[in-house]
């Protein structure tokens, strides 16, 4: 796999990840939601707000399994709040233990706590073979004793389906070993009959299942997101070009199932 580091549901969860000697992120929910706007670089974080810096982009986080985290992963916009959207071949369907999900993970500080993965859906077409074209999966996910949903804490993306391959987008991902994500903007085109590309620096081992956003809103740093780092090579065999199956309504289809 070249955009994820997957590592089984056998490794120790989260909350034991001090006895193998990893330190967990620090939790910190105390930052605010407001997030910075939208920026044409490849890094970054917002500047010093009081004595923490928020995450330019909240529902956007960084997935773990043993104390590391090797996915990306983004907040969806759901009736329940709770749903967040990833590449298929970061997931094993059936099997989260152990799984957790930091938005707006930065600088080593997971700002809104771990969110541990309660139920992982994919598309039967993947279960099946592993097609490259429905590489994406839905994760709900909760926080034992928060009453309040992940999304209520740090807005959601809208997902969008059916936009044409040829869209301004804003890219976001956690790359191996990096303690906030790599941000960069550019234009997409076609790489095939249901397959996305956009030409994008530093997107390395980690960054599959970023979120490909459109129409950002400034104030929020949230936008709709129209495909995430996977498909064609789990993402693409360069950290300079990353693909993405198309959304269409197939990632409809199943993001109606999730939300039943």
């Amino acid at each position: 796999m070249r955009r994820s580091r997957w590592r089984s549901s056998g490794l120790v969860a989260l909350a034991t990840a001090a006895l193998m000697g990893v330190a967990a992120p620090t939790v910190d929910a105390t930052v605010p939601v407001a997030r910075a706007a939208v920026r044409n670089t490849t890094t970054t974080t917002e500047p010093a707000r009081g004595t923490v810096r928020t995450p330019a982009y909240a529902a956007v986080g960084a997935l773990f399994s043993g104390g590391r985290h090797f996915c990306t992963a983004s907040v969806v916009a759901s009736p329940a709040g709770d749903l967040v959207l990833t590449a298929a071949h970061c997931v094993q369907p059936g099997e989260p233990q152990g799984l957790f999900f930091a938005p707006g993970f930065h600088d080593g500080v997971a700002p809104y706590g771990m969110w541990a993965v309660a139920d992982v859906l994919v598309p039967e077409g993947w279960t099946a073979g592993a097609d490259p074209d429905l590489d994406f999966a839905f994760l709900t996910v909760y926080q034992t004793g928060n009453s309040r949903s992940v999304q209520s804490l740090t807005g959601a993306e809208t997902l969008g389906a059916n936009r044409g391959f040829t869209n301004d987008v804003t890219l976001a991902g956690y790359p191996d070993g990096a303690n906030s994500p790599v941000i960069c903007r550019d234009t997409t085109t076609r790489a095939g009959a249901y397959q996305q590309r956009i030409a994008c620096p530093g997107f390395s081992d980690g960054t599959s299942g970023g979120p490909w956003l459109t129409a950002v809103e400034p104030d929020t740093g949230n936008g709709t997101v129209i495909g995430v780092i996977g498909g064609y090579e789990e993402g693409g065999d360069s950290p300079d070009v990353s693909y993405s199956p198309y959304f269409d309504q197939d990632v409809q289809t199943l993001y109606d199932a999730a939300t039943r």
